[in-house]
């Protein structure tokens, strides 16, 4: 009869311990979701305002970039340079509508996103010599490795030289002879809000285009 008071105390311990193992367990699970949760969130914020996926339509882009390339945009605190290839909204152009080109005016565009490369930006002088294709920028003719043909195509939009007013830019594609671009009246110079972000990475290519399977990545200059 001795024992009996120690068995049911004894008993009594491992009762209480077992509410406290299922509130301990129950709690690393809410610790678990909780942080998933939040790497989601942060992923999806990291999307939303600092990376974002666009994919390629068209050839404007040859040799560079190729119909349906995959790109990653960087769009937070972005400002255009010369040299980077930029998306854009192009749901209207600017265009100038004085002889001495310095008052521009908004007018309907293409109404679509495009992917070009910045050429000049607001300040400098371009200008483009269409006999043999060459572009320069205040002064100095650029070295342009990436285009597939010399700038030939003058679409008519601009008398060249001419002074990149502020807060614009002015684009072209890489492929010079297939690219609807500023030198087109449906695009003009391109204001610095109309600019979405910068294109970093491509990150994807179609099978057909590539010899390996590293050759579908890419970090765009």
């Amino acid at each position: 009869m001795s024992d009996t008071p120690e068995m049911h105390e004894t008993v009594s311990a491992e009762q209480q311990s077992e509410p406290k193992k299922k509130t301990t367990l129950l709690q690393d699970l809410l610790d678990i979701i909780e942080s998933a949760i939040t790497s989601v969130f942060l992923v999806l914020l990291l999307f939303a305002f600092l990376l974002r996926p666009v994919t390629v339509e068209g050839s404007s882009m040859n040799p560079t970039l190729y119909n349906q390339d995959k790109l990653l945009m960087v769009s937070l605190f972005y400002t255009p340079k010369a040299g980077d290839v930029v998306i854009i909204n192009g749901d209207h152009a600017n265009l100038f509508t004085d002889a001495s080109q310095t008052t521009v005016t908004e007018s309907k565009g293409m109404e679509i996103r495009l992917v070009k490369r910045v050429i000049a930006v607001s300040g400098q002088e371009l200008d483009i010599d269409f006999e043999t294709g060459t572009v320069t920028v205040d002064g100095e003719v650029r070295n342009e490795p990436y285009i597939a043909d010399l700038t030939t195509r003058n679409d008519g939009a601009f008398a060249y030289p001419l002074t990149i007013p502020e807060g614009y830019v002015f684009v072209m594609g890489d492929n010079r002879l297939h690219s609807t671009d500023s030198r087109n009246s449906a695009v003009g110079l391109v204001s610095e809000e109309q600019v979405m972000g910068r294109a970093i990475l491509r990150f994807s290519r179609d099978d057909a285009l590539c010899t390996t399977w590293f050759d579908q990545f890419a970090i765009l200059n």
